[in-house]
């Protein structure tokens, strides 16, 4: 009898991990690619907004409390990092999100949230400038090493649906943070170009 019920449990312990293996949500490979073209696309626009400044232009700062040039392409760089860290200590060890979580919702929201800068936000500690990568040029090269590795692990990792972790917007997934990688560097991208659009911007 014990043995029947034994099997019995391990019958429904079978069956239970099996449905949960079918509720898993994997990134499809059309997500896969959505995301890393955006990684691609915002890597673009900020080489892009960064290229052939001047020393006196990287420097250039619009008031005392706000960021130069070089002071953002530094942030980027460094949150570039910060988050990706994040996300493969602590978001891919994080548990599942509810059981029919609106992704394409969550998905969405980051892509529309994040590069809005109608909404600032204060940096947090570990990611304000401290000229941590030596010259304005350090920063956009190590931002070009740091989003080659974040466009691998996005092509590598699986089950980056499986895990949820609280952030500013809410509980986001393991792809949501890849996203959020990008758009962050979509939204200081368009500081750049504020930067560059003040009256007073060097000429050379």
């Amino acid at each position: 009898m014990r043995s029947k019920s034994l099997a019995g449990v391990l019958v429904a312990v079978g069956l239970m991990m099996g449905a949960a293996a079918a509720s898993a949500q994997e990134v499809t490979q059309a997500e896969k690619e959505r995301a890393l073209q955006y990684l691609e696309t915002t890597k673009k626009g900020v080489l892009e907004a960064t290229k052939g400044l001047s020393e006196a232009q990287w420097n250039f700062k619009a008031g005392p409390d706000r960021w130069s040039v070089a002071q953002v392409m530094e942030h980027i760089a460094a949150a570039e990092d910060f988050i990706r860290g994040a996300l493969k200590e602590k978001i891919m060890m994080a548990p599942a999100g509810e059981p029919g979580r609106d992704v394409k919702k969550a998905d969405e929201a980051v892509l529309a949230m994040v590069p809005d800068r109608t909404n600032k936000i204060q940096a947090p500690e570990p990611l304000v400038p401290t000229n941590r990568f030596g010259t304005p040029e350090g920063s956009v090269k190590h931002f070009v090493e740091s989003r080659a590795t974040t466009e691998e692990f996005l092509k590598t990792t699986t089950g980056l649906r499986d895990h949820v972790a609280d952030s500013p917007m809410g509980k986001l997934d393991g792809y949501e943070f890849i996203l959020l990688i990008a758009a962050h560097s979509e939204r200081h991208t368009k500081q750049i170009n504020e930067v560059k659009a003040d009256p007073n911007f060097p000429k050379n």
